[in-house]
């Protein structure tokens, strides 16, 4: 019997094509699963696949794990989740943004990436939440400004729920005081608890994490683990938190390594320690117990990300989903 709100992402999965989508959306509704959710990076948009897979599964709450909200205005972003609920009334539309990094942003994008984070999401949320009331907006900020915008859609009593990607204790308390969500991913579950303890100094947002787990050979899969950490390990804002998560030594060591070139180096100094607590590899019993880990230490929404290494991908991925179901 799945956790009664366990949701599941494609996320992890956006390289494999959006018709895999389709397929684990009808997989993971027959095993229990609540919501569904995908990530956009430069693989599958993210409304129209949403869309697709609450027409494939019916009675999954749908939702984006995150935008990057640099690449729509709020406005669009509205429009979008305002679309989804449309096309899908009795669903939950999550609309999950976030302030993404440079290298999406920017490098992958042409989009500045900005300087002023907190301010920008808050008038971000602030403004799609305007735009979904339905009321006539009008809005002078210092990154956004519109006049006279009402959104074109009539909404029944359900309305897009706005939820905000987070890292930081000042993101994560904004999350806690504007946004109906926070959603939290690359963490272990010993620091859920602080990571809540931040979003509870702004507000009651409903704590939503990404749970990195996969059934799989350990052994094989700890090199894919170890790249899939160091990737982030050298972006500031996941290294900052990685170090506040009792990895300052890892975190070190890899950007010192990789600084100078060492790459290999760099790689190597991701630890086990490190893998085995955001992005495990085991069997069903480990993969159950490392889902309800984070349920245990406050996540009231978690979400898999299955990991799909250590074996052939799509067993992994449906071993996966079973494990995680059976929490």
């Amino acid at each position: 019997m799945a956790h009664d709100r366990l949701g599941f992402t494609y996320a992890s999965l956006m390289s494999l094509g959006p018709g895999l989508a389709l397929e684990t959306a009808v997989q993971a509704r027959d095993l229990g699963y609540r919501s569904f959710w995908t990530a956009e990076t430069t693989g599958p948009e993210a409304f129209s696949l949403l869309a697709a897979a609450g027409a494939a599964a019916p009675g999954l709450d749908l939702g984006t794990g995150v935008l990057a909200l640099q690449l729509r205005t709020p406005m669009v972003a509205a429009m979008g989740a305002a679309t989804l609920q449309s096309l899908h009334p009795e669903a939950d539309v999550l609309l999950g943004v976030g302030i993404s990094s440079p290298v999406v942003t920017q490098r992958w994008h042409g989009a500045e990436y900005g300087s002023r984070p907190l301010a920008q999401v808050r008038e971000y949320v602030t403004l799609v939440q305007a735009c979904l009331s339905g009321e006539k907006v009008d809005f002078d900020g210092d990154f956004y400004r519109v006049k006279g915008f009402r959104l074109g859609l009539r909404l029944g009593e359900k309305r897009p729920k706005v939820v905000v990607g987070a890292l930081g204790p000042k993101m994560l308390a904004l999350a806690g005081e504007l946004a109906d969500g926070v959603l939290l991913n690359y963490l272990p579950a010993s620091h859920v608890a602080w990571s809540v303890e931040q979003v509870r100094s702004g507000g009651d947002a409903e704590i939503y994490a990404y749970v990195h787990a996969g059934v799989g050979d350990r052994e094989q899969a700890l090199d894919k683990a170890r790249r899939d950490l160091f990737s982030y390990a050298v972006v500031d804002s996941y290294a900052a938190n990685f170090t506040l998560a009792g990895f300052g030594d890892e975190v070190a060591a890899i950007r010192e390594r990789h600084a100078a070139g060492d790459r290999e180096g760099a790689l190597a100094a991701v630890s086990d320690r490190m893998c085995d607590a955001i992005d495990l590899i085991g069997d069903h019993d480990a993969v159950r117990d490392h889902v309800r880990a984070y349920v245990d230490a406050g996540v009231q929404v978690p979400v898999l990300m299955p990991m799909p290494w250590g074996g052939e991908r799509r067993q992994v991925v449906t071993d996966t989903m079973e494990a995680a179901a059976s929490t």
